[in-house]
């Protein structure tokens, strides 16, 4: 028994997860299936929120739907894929459509269609009434006692009410003017006496404040005689200085019964509000009050948040019974109604008072009937009220009553969409019935319409749809005959730019605003050149392109020409050469070329030991070295000629080589740090150097040596320096003095020799003209002064763990053994 219980237990959490995640596609097959199958819709409705189908995921079907309708995407495939027969005895409805074709629709299109079937099998009624089950209750009128904001309670800055009955506890104020003035203020006793000087106990238990002024008028004339008499001088008036408290005990479907404290001045509301408010089985219609075991009063408090009836009968008084009982009637209302929820109903009331508590029908509710649904005695029954049923129709406990929403649709609507000044819907009447009146109500028809064939979208009364082409202008001059219209027909003017390709003319080259415009008729070669800004100053006046694309729709082979070329020549900005008359035609490319003999300046910088540093622009393409340097006058008798070097800036060009070589680098990068360090060093590298040999360019000028210059070059001549720097893996890095003749390990002796981490084969000297050498190998290895000596560091090597030893003996072993067992076998 145990294995069968946790067997059921793991099948219940299975399907509980299956029903979790039913998506909107297999809702869709669901429900095709089953109607394929003849299920009627209340079953299929009751099977998928069985299967977990949620209220928001339907709502969000009936959405896609909706927004795919108003793309125009849904229509089409209404008409294509569904057609119903007339209903069967059972209610389903047959679905008449192609299974492949159905499982091979895609996503939007399944769920278009499923949106149409919600609304099938999920009318407003019958859906709310399925889902008001999972849903909390809202019972009308309780939500009041349950709002922290609003606080029930008694007033204490009334003026007393004249029907105020004093009683023990009361304290009561005097006042005597006129004649005689005094004033006296004393609290009833236990015994419902106050004490008064001269006079002794007055009994005012009992008595209304009305009663208790007369009697003491009388009382009080006996020791102040001006209060009687036909024109008394002095007068006398009571009045409550502080109102007693009462016990009252609040019994039965309160959320908090008991006895409460509360002032004489309370009411049936106060004491609810003490309560916690009426719980969900309590009433609210027949509140009753109890007073010395007797009936004495009943509250409906409907009166009082419907009708604004503050009138509460009468007060509290001490030791008072509020009883609240179960309901009688507790009845639902959904859908199209101001307030839809549940509402408490007296044994007489009918279904026209339910939709009054309800704020009466919504502006788009369905009111020429309302469903209600009742519990039978074996069975749900339903029943259709119509306006004059709805007063007479006695509600029961239980009863669901649902308003439904008008369609959609419109009952005298007629759109224009396209080629008129006022696109849009209109009311079809006296005034518009045709599809000319139609066109005049939109205002017209534009200069750009399609005279020749407009389309009318119309739907038959078989629900299918059908196109109708008119020639709009025979109709309109009458030698067509007008066609009346239907409700929801929907006319289609094209417009002649809608019906081609948006025809535009580019412009490249040497123009203010190269880019693309919008064609215009008759325009020219010059009109185009003004518009895009006229010519730069870098324009050829000798040439002008103009690119003309071939099209023949009627062509039936093939052709090897892409296009045709025009050329122009311009003079004071117009056309003095070329094609005459010519204009431009739609998608026309213009290229305006720039002229040969039109060159900015190109610019050098010359620094350090000559006669005239500074910029210099270069005066012809192939500008050397040794023209520069005679340029700046020379060089001083302090120049390194040895060590002058040459900066170039980078080129776009040579910017994206940099950017590639950059990402190689960075694959190859064993960790993101390198990766990271990588990029930040070589991209902000913007020039590089340039190694020169100035001496030898300036003995043969015009040789190898003397190479050409370029813009943005930068021509730096050092002092002389005689020495040299030694650093990297050595003792310690150090800058010595030159000397003439000595070698390399002379300067690395100086830096007290290579450490444990040099590389003593990968030596270099980095020259001060930009230029290196590795010793031994350049025939420029000699160092030289100002040079600079660079001791590299050796590739770290991983050293083997035990482990890794182990195994690689195990591993050539076994190697060994594969080896000998194939030389036995080739022997």
């Amino acid at each position: 028994m145990k294995k069968i219980a946790i067997f059921l237990l793991l099948l219940c959490c299975t399907q509980y997860l299956a029903a979790q995640k039913m998506t909107d596609d297999q809702v869709i097959e669901y429900v095709m299936q089953a109607q394929e199958k003849g299920i009627s819709q209340q079953d299929i409705a009751k099977d998928l929120l069985r299967r977990g189908v949620s209220m928001d995921q339907v709502n969000r079907i009936k959405r896609k739907m909706a927004n795919q309708e108003k793309n125009g995407q849904g229509s089409t495939l209404t008409e294509k894929m569904r057609t119903r027969t007339a209903p069967k005895k059972n209610g389903a409805l047959k679905l008449q459509s192609d299974k492949e074709a159905v499982k091979n629709m895609k996503t939007p299109e399944r769920e278009a269609m499923m949106g149409d079937e919600i609304g099938f099998l999920f009318p407003d009624s019958t859906m709310l009434y399925m889902m008001e089950e999972s849903k909390k209750k809202e019972i009308f009128g309780h939500r009041i006692f349950q709002n922290k904001d609003v606080a029930f309670e008694a007033s204490y800055n009334l003026p007393t009410p004249t029907n105020y009955k004093l009683g023990p506890g009361d304290e009561v104020a005097i006042d005597i003017w006129g004649a005689s003035q005094s004033t006296i203020q004393e609290t009833i006793s236990p015994d419902g006496n106050i004490y008064i000087e001269n006079l002794g106990p007055v009994h005012l238990s009992g008595l209304t404040v009305s009663q208790a002024n007369t009697y003491l008028k009388k009382q009080l004339g006996q020791i102040y005689s001006s209060i009687n008499g036909d024109t008394p001088e002095s007068n006398i008036r009571l009045s409550l200085a502080q109102n007693r408290t009462i016990q009252v005990h609040v019994m039965g479907e309160v959320e908090n019964p008991g006895t409460y404290t509360m002032s004489s001045f309370a009411t049936i509301f106060n004491a609810l509000y003490q309560a916690g408010g009426v719980s969900e089985v309590g009433t609210m219609r027949e509140i009753k009050v109890f007073r010395n075991d007797k009936l004495v009063a009943t509250y409906d408090v409907y009166d009082f948040i419907l009708n604004g009836n503050s009138d509460m009968g009468i007060r509290l008084e001490d030791n008072d019974v509020v009883t609240v009982d179960a309901y009688k009637n507790l009845v639902s209302v959904t859908g199209h109604v101001k307030r839809p929820m549940y509402y408490e109903m007296l044994d007489n009331e009918s279904l026209a008072q339910l939709l009054k508590y309800a704020g009466g029908f919504a502006g788009n509710a369905y009111k020429e009937d309302v469903r209600l649904i009742r519990n039978g005695k074996r069975e749900r029954e339903i029943y259709t009220l119509n306006a004059a049923e709805q007063q007479e129709f006695i509600l029961a406990d239980g009863d669901s009553v649902s308003v439904d929403s008008i369609m959609p649709t419109f009952a005298n609507m007629v759109e224009v969409r396209g080629a008129v000044y006022r696109p849009g819907q209109f009311q079809m009447n006296g005034r518009v019935n045709t599809v000319k009146q139609l066109v005049e109500c939109a205002g017209g028809l534009k200069d750009d319409a399609f005279m020749n064939r407009a389309i009318l979208n119309r739907r038959n009364p078989n629900n299918t749809m059908e196109n109708l082409a008119i020639n709009l202008e025979n109709l309109m001059n009458g030698t067509d005959e007008d066609i009346a219209l239907r409700k929801n027909d929907v006319l289609l003017i094209p417009s002649l730019f809608d019906m081609r390709e948006i025809q535009t003319v580019t412009i490249f080259g040497e123009v203010a605003f190269p880019g693309t415009y919008e064609y215009v008729d008759n325009m020219s070669v010059e009109d185009f050149i003004v518009n895009a800004g006229g010519l730069t100053e870098a324009a050829s006046s000798a040439k002008v392109d103009v690119a003309r694309r071939v099209k023949n729709s009627w062509a039936t082979s093939a052709s090897d020409t892409i296009s045709h070329t025009y050329s122009f020549a311009l003079s004071d900005g117009l056309v003095v050469e070329g094609e005459p008359n010519f204009t431009l035609k739609p998608f026309d490319e213009v290229y305006v070329r720039k002229s040969p003999g039109y060159f900015k300046q190109e610019n050098v910088t010359v620094e350090g030991e000559v006669l005239f540093g500074g910029t210099y622009a270069l005066e012809k393409k192939n500008q050397r070295l040794s023209e520069l340097v005679a340029n700046a006058g020379g060089l001083t008798p302090q120049a390194n000629i040895k060590g002058a070097r040459l900066e170039r800036t980078m080129t776009d060009e040579e910017k994206l080589r940099l950017e590639s070589s950059i990402e190689t680098a960075i694959q190859m990068a064993e960790n993101k740090k390198d990766s990271v360090a990588i990029r930040r060093n070589m991209m902000s590298q913007t020039t590089y150097p340039v190694g020169i040999e100035l001496d030898k360019a300036l003995d043969k000028p015009g040789s190898d040596a003397d190479i050409t210059l370029r813009s943005g070059d930068r021509l730096i001549i050092p002092q002389y320096s005689n020495t040299v720097k030694v650093n990297g893996e050595v003792m310690y890095a150090n800058t010595v003095a030159y000397k003439g003749g000595k070698g390399l390990k002379y300067y690395i002796n100086q830096a007290g020799g290579y450490n444990d981490n040099a590389k003593k084969s990968n030596v270099y000297i980095v020259y001060m003209n930009g230029t290196v050498a590795k010793p031994g190998v350049c025939q420029r290895s000699v160092v030289e002064p100002g040079c600079e000596i660079v001791v590299p560091t050796k590739e770290e090597r991983e050293r083997m763990t035990a482990a890794q030893v182990l195994s690689l003996s195990s591993t050539a072993a076994s190697l060994a053994t594969v080896v000998l067992a194939l030389i036995n076998v080739f022997r």
